[in-house]
C-alpha cells in the first residue's frame, strides 16, 4: 500500500512539474529494410533535464521497459527492445528501494519488426515509456507514423517544393479566380430560391397558403398583429431550413470531406434509389409521408397563440410538405454539398426564403389571395411532371457512382438514351396519350399542357444526337449533366474532332517527363468525374477552336481526377501522410492522391482548378477556377508566358 501511495503522489508531482514548464518526451523514429518481411526500427530521444527513463527491470513487478504497440496485427515485434545510452543503476524509493536501471541524456532504442503483407507501406505504432524524477513517476506515450523507405518517393511526389502559390512568376489570373469564388454562393442561393418556388406549386404546399394566411387574419386582433404573425411564420420557415445546414459548420470538417461525400458511390446509389421511389410516388402509385406521430406532435403545439405556437406551425408545414419538398431539397443538397458548408447554407436559405416569403406577403396584403389560382387538377399535373424530372435526375446520381468507380454501366450514349425515353414519356403524358394514376380517359387537356408536351418532344429530339457518334453529339446546353465525351460506347473515337486529342494524360509524373522532353509547360487540370462545371469547361471552352489549338500547341495537359475511387498500386499508397495543416490522412485511391496534390500545392479544394507549371516546376501565374468565357480563359493561358 505504501508503494502504491508513493506512486500516486509521484504521478501528481510529475504532472505538476511538467505543467510548470518541463518538456515531454519526443521520439524521432525511422525504419530500415532488412529483407522483404523484416524492418529494423530505431528511435532517438533526449530526456528533459532532471528526468530519467526506466529501462529493463524484470525484478520490479509492473515496471515495463520501453514498449511498442502496433496499430495493425500484420506488424509484430521480433525479439526484445535494445536500449543504448547513458545507463546507470539507482536505488528507487518508489519501488521498495529496489535497484532500477535508468537512462539519462540521449537514448536510442532499436526493435526488429516483421511485416506479414507486402501491401503495408507504412508503420503506425505507439511508443510507451516510463520516466522518473526526484521521487516522481510519469508514464509517457507517443504515436509514430513511418513511411517505409521504398515508399517515400510516393509521399514526396505529392508536394512540389518549387511551387509557391503566393509568388507565381506572373500575378495574372487572380482576379478571375476571385470572381469565380465570390459569385458561387449567390448562384447556389438562386438555385435554392428556384427550387423553393417550384415546391410552392406542389399539392403539399400551395393549398396551405390561403388556409394559413386566413388563420392568421382571423386569430389576430388587428391587421398589425396579422402582419407580425405572418412575417414570423415566414421567418421561422427560413430558420428551419437554414438550421438544417448548421451541423456542417459546427463539425468543422475538412473541406475535402464534402467532395468525398458528394462523390461517394454509396451515397449516390442511395440517392438514385430514393429518387426512383419519390418519382414512383409522384406518379401517384403511393404516398410518402413522415410518421403521423411526428406531424401530430408538432401540430398540437401549433395551436398556441404565442411565438412558440407560430414556430410549431412552421415545423408542421415543413413536416407535412416533405413528400413534395423532399426530392427538390435532396437535389439541392447533393448539388451544393461539394462546395462546403457555406454553399449548403446558401442553398437552404434560398429554399427557405422561397417557401416562407409568400406567407409573409399574403399576411401583409391579404387581398392578394384573390389573385391566386384555385387549387385543382393542375397541381397533380405539376407533381407528375416533377416525377419525370426526378426520374431523369435519379440517373444523374447513378452516373456519378458509375463514373468514379469505372463500372461502365451508364456510358454517355446510354445516359442520353434514358433521358430520351423520359422526355418522350413526359411529352406523351402532357398530351394525354399516357395515363397515370388518377388520370381518366377523355380527360380535358388544356392548351398550356399541350404546348408543354410539344416542348418535351422538342427536347427529346434535341438530345437524340447524344446517342450517336457525330459532331452533333456534344450537346452544349446539357454540358455537365451527362458523362464526358471520353466515357463513350464508341471508345476514344468519340472524342476525335470534338475535344483535345494530343498531349493529354492523367499522371502528373508522366506529364513532368514529357514536359522536360518537349520544353512545353504543364497545364494542370484538377477535375472530377462528378464535377458539372468541369464538363462545361471541357465541352464548351476547350472545344473553342482558338483555345483548343493553343492548348495542343503550347501545353502538356494533365487532368487529375480528385474523386477517382480506383485503388493505387501498393507502392504509391501512403499511410499517415501529414498535410501542410498538420492533419494525418491515408492516400489509398487515385482521388486521394490528386485531391491532396491540389490542396498541398495550390491551397484549393474546389474543381475545376487550372494551373500552369513551367519546365522548372515553377508556377507561371495564378491558378483559376471555372471560367466559362473562352476568350478570358485564352487570355489567362497566354498571360505570364
Amino acid at each position: 500500500m505504501n508503494r502504491i501511495a508513493a506512486i500516486i503522489v509521484g504521478i501528481f508531482i510529475a504532472i505538476s512539474a511538467f505543467a510548470q514548464g518541463d518538456s515531454t518526451l519526443v521520439w524521432k523514429a525511422d525504419a530500415v529494410k532488412v529483407n522483404d518481411s523484416v524492418y529494423q526500427l530505431s528511435a532517438r530521444t533526449t530526456l528533459p533535464a532532471g528526468w530519467y527513463l526506466y529501462g529493463s527491470n524484470p525484478t520490479i513487478e509492473g515496471l515495463e521497459n520501453v514498449k511498442l504497440t502496433f496499430a495493425s496485427t500484420d506488424v509484430q515485434p521480433t525479439g526484445d527492445v535494445t536500449l543504448q545510452g547513458n545507463a546507470s543503476k539507482i536505488i528507487d524509493a518508489l519501488f521498495d528501494h529496489k535497484e532500477a536501471t535508468i537512462y539519462k541524456g540521449e537514448v536510442l532504442f532499436k526493435q526488429a519488426v516483421s511485416v506479414a503483407k507486402k501491401s503495408i507501406n507504412s508503420l503506425h505504432f505507439t511508443i510507451s515509456a516510463n520516466l522518473g524524477k526526484e521521487g516522481a513517476f510519469l508514464p509517457q506515450e507517443q504515436k509514430i507514423d513511418i513511411i517505409l523507405s521504398e515508399y517515400k518517393a510516393a509521399a514526396n511526389s505529392i508536394k512540389i517544393n518549387s511551387i509557391d502559390v503566393q509568388k507565381p512568376l506572373s500575378d495574372c489570373g487572380d482576379v478571375a479566380d476571385r470572381v469565380h469564388h465570390s459569385t458561387g454562393l449567390f448562384k447556389v442561393f438562386l438555385l435554392g430560391l428556384l427550387g423553393g418556388f417550384i415546391a410552392l406549386f406542389t399539392p403539399c404546399v400551395f393549398p396551405m397558403i390561403p388556409v394559413t394566411v386566413s388563420f392568421f387574419t382571423k386569430k389576430s386582433h388587428n391587421h398589425k398583429e396579422a402582419v407580425r404573425n405572418g412575417s414570423l411564420y415566414g421567418f421561422f420557415i427560413l430558420l428551419i431550413y437554414v438550421a438544417a445546414s448548421l451541423p456542417f459548420h459546427l463539425l468543422d470538417l475538412n473541406p475535402e470531406v464534402f467532395n468525398n461525400i458528394s462523390t461517394s458511390p454509396g451515397l449516390n446509389i442511395l440517392f438514385f434509389i430514393i429518387f426512383i421511389i419519390f418519382a414512383i410516388s409522384f406518379f401517384g402509385f403511393f404516398e410518402i409521408t413522415l410518421p403521423h406521430s411526428i406531424a401530430g406532435k408538432a401540430d398540437s403545439k401549433s395551436g398556441l397563440t404565442s411565438i412558440g405556437g407560430i414556430f410549431f406551425m412552421a415545423v408542421t408545414l415543413t413536416i407535412v410538405s416533405f413528400s413534395c419538398t423532399g426530392p427538390l431539397l435532396g437535389t439541392l443538397l447533393v448539388g451544393a454539398i461539394n462546395g462546403g458548408a457555406w454553399q449548403l447554407s446558401a442553398g437552404m436559405a434560398g429554399f427557405g426564403v422561397a417557401l416562407g416569403l409568400p406567407f409573409a406577403l399574403f399576411a401583409i396584403f391579404p387581398s392578394w389571395l384573390q389573385l391566386l389560382p384555385k387549387s385543382g387538377a393542375w397541381m397533380d399535373t405539376i407533381k407528375k411532371v416533377l416525377a419525370f424530372v426526378e426520374l431523369a435526375l435519379a440517373f444523374k446520381f447513378l452516373s456519378n457512382a458509375d463514373l468514379v468507380e469505372h463500372w461502365g454501366l451508364l456510358k454517355r450514349e446510354v445516359f442520353f438514351g434514358v433521358w430520351f425515353l423520359v422526355a418522350v414519356g413526359l411529352g406523351a403524358y402532357l398530351m394525354g396519350w399516357l395515363r397515370l394514376p388518377h388520370d381518366y380517359k377523355g380527360q380535358k387537356i388544356s392548351g398550356t399542357r399541350k404546348v408543354l408536351g410539344i416542348l418535351a418532344f422538342v427536347f427529346s429530339l434535341y438530345i437524340l444526337p447524344g446517342v450517336t457518334n457525330t459532331p452533333y453529339a456534344n450537346l452544349s446546353l446539357l454540358s455537365g449533366f451527362p458523362p464526358p465525351l471520353s466515357y463513350s460506347i464508341y471508345g476514344k473515337h468519340n472524342v476525335e474532332g470534338k475535344g483535345l486529342e494530343a498531349n493529354v494524360m492523367n499522371d502528373f509524373d508522366a506529364a513532368t517527363k514529357l514536359s522536360a522532353q518537349t520544353g512545353k509547360p504543364i497545364l494542370v487540370d484538377c477535375t472530377g468525374w462528378a464535377c458539372v462545371n468541369c464538363r462545361k469547361m471541357e465541352e464548351n471552352v476547350w472545344t473553342d477552336p482558338a483555345v483548343k489549338q493553343y492548348i495542343q500547341e503550347h501545353f502538356i495537359l494533365v487532368s487529375l481526377y480528385v474523386d477517382d475511387k480506383k485503388i493505387l498500386p501498393s507502392d504509391e499508397q501512403v499511410y499517415g501522410y501529414t498535410t501542410m495543416d498538420g492533419l494525418k490522412k491515408d492516400i489509398v485511391s487515385v482521388g486521394d492522391k490528386w485531391a491532396t496534390f491540389e490542396a498541398e500545392n495550390f491551397h484549393q479544394n474546389t474543381q475545376p482548378l487550372y494551373a500552369i507549371i513551367n519546365t522548372k516546376g515553377q508556377l507561371v501565374n495564378q491558378p483559376v477556377g471555372y471560367t466559362p468565357d473562352a476568350k478570358k480563359y485564352l487570355e489567362w493561358m497566354k498571360c505570364g508566358r
